[in-house]
């Protein structure tokens, strides 16, 4: 769903190139890095988050609160009630499209959540089948360029972890099914199906109804559906398919494991996340939920209700925040198109929502971009972030991640951006 810049296309210029044109072309990105990093910069763009002024626009919620208990009489400053106040579970329902039956109300981060999937199906399983801690190697799929925490959360807990490319259609389906169909230490995959970390895809009709109706060697093969940017759009909403209608049309209703939060909507610190699933699915978490915990934030939930009342009024202010992120995605590709169009130093998508834009230069250059910008004042995410062990077998791609500095700000760290990959890849072409 981004556009891309055609690699043919764009390795026209450079390519073209003599030794002595190449050579004039580095001491001029040279003089102009210099220049940039007298500057003295002090700007971190290496992490996704919300600017304080599209947080703002929430602060209505921090008002003193005069009514602490639901419709049906509960006080929510108390004890009780496991997976959430019905208000909650019905605003999401309404949201995303998911029966308020089949999901469980968590707390800030729906990582946390994530987290706990995986950690459940380590120790005790799923529908009757061994807990993956007592099998002898458990893998992962990991379309990649991929959610570094995601693949912390895999590395951490020692599951191996398989790379599998993106498309513009999401990962690739013709490598994923061969994989999970002859496999049965593969139990899972990752998903960000809207917008996704870093490239902004969004995953196709055929790709959704694929992942639902594909045969897997492992009968408790899981879809971990981060759907981290469902309501996020910037340019465009793009529709993507319900993974769990998708499952339940197929007849795997327990494969996916669906995840959401309002971290990037009203406060990262202080939002709301889900987990959904089939009926059967939830019902087996809750059980051990229920020892874990005697239930999340109620209060920061009735919070939340109050303030957006309905899932319109969520999606009102999602349009709000839509208005703050736009110039900034603007800003980047401006001067990625400016600077970086037509040269072959640098390919990259133009994603319709989200939270980064995602930036291939030229291959085995990526360390040394990072390594430039930073030593001029800009942190960017680390090379190598966006792929399982941090290691891109290209050396190549990077997250811009625009949301947090001002347009003002994108505007210097973007220009350095620029040299630095020009920089780095004429420095390489020279010495080849």
């Amino acid at each position: 769903m981004g556009r891309r810049i055609r690699k043919d296309k764009a390795m026209a210029e450079f390519a073209e190139m003599s030794k002595e044109e190449l050579e004039q072309a580095k001491e001029a990105a040279d003089r102009d890095y210099e220049e940039l990093k007298a500057r003295n910069l002090s700007l971190d763009m290496s992490r996704g988050k919300p600017a304080p002024s599209q947080i703002d626009h929430a602060n209505g919620m921090l008002k003193e609160m005069t009514d602490y208990h639901t419709k049906a009489g509960m006080d929510v400053r108390n004890y009780g009630v496991l997976d959430g106040i019905p208000e909650m579970k019905e605003l999401f329902s309404e949201l995303l499209d998911i029966p308020a039956g089949q999901l469980i109300v968590g707390g800030n981060a729906s990582l946390n959540l994530m987290f706990d999937a995986v950690m459940r199906l380590f120790v005790f399983g799923t529908m009757g089948e061994k807990p993956w801690g007592r099998l002898d190697k458990v893998k992962f799929l990991c379309p990649s360029p991929g959610y570094d925490r995601h693949f912390t959360i895999c590395e951490t807990l020692g599951i191996e972890m398989i790379p599998v490319p993106m498309t513009k259609e999401g990962p690739d389906m013709d490598m994923v099914e061969e994989l999970v169909g002859s496999d049965t230490s593969i139990k899972g995959i990752w998903c960000v199906p809207k917008y996704s970390n870093p490239q902004g895809i969004c995953y196709s009709d055929e790709t959704v109804d694929r992942l639902a109706s594909m045969k897997t060697a492992a009968k408790d093969f899981k879809i971990f559906w981060d759907n981290a940017y469902g309501v996020h759009p910037v340019f465009e909403d793009v529709k993507v398919k319900n993974i769990i209608d998708a499952c339940e049309e197929a007849g795997t209703k327990n494969r996916p494991y669906y995840f959401f939060s309002t971290s990037k909507i009203t406060f990262p610190g202080a939002g709301v996340s889900l987990i959904a699933s089939s009926e059967e699915n939830i019902n087996e978490i809750k059980k051990i939920m229920g020892v874990q915990t005697i239930g999340y934030d109620k209060v920061n939930q009735l919070r939340h209700v109050q303030f957006f009342q309905n899932a319109e009024g969520l999606r009102a202010h999602m349009q709000v925040l839509a208005e703050c992120m736009r110039p900034k995605f603007e800003t980047v590709l401006k001067y990625l198109n400016k600077e970086l169009a037509g040269t072959g130093l640098a390919v990259w998508e133009e994603p319709k929502g989200g939270y980064f834009v995602s930036v291939d230069v030229y291959p085995g250059c990526a360390k040394e971009v990072v390594r430039l910008a930073k030593e001029a004042g800009v942190v960017l995410t680390g090379a190598g972030a966006t792929y399982p062990y941090k290691k891109d077998p290209k050396d190549s791609n990077l997250r811009i991640a625009p949301t947090y500095p001002t347009v003002e700000e994108l505007e210097q760290a973007m220009e350095l951006f620029c040299v630095c990959v020009k920089k780095a890849a004429l420095h390489k072409l020279v010495r080849e």
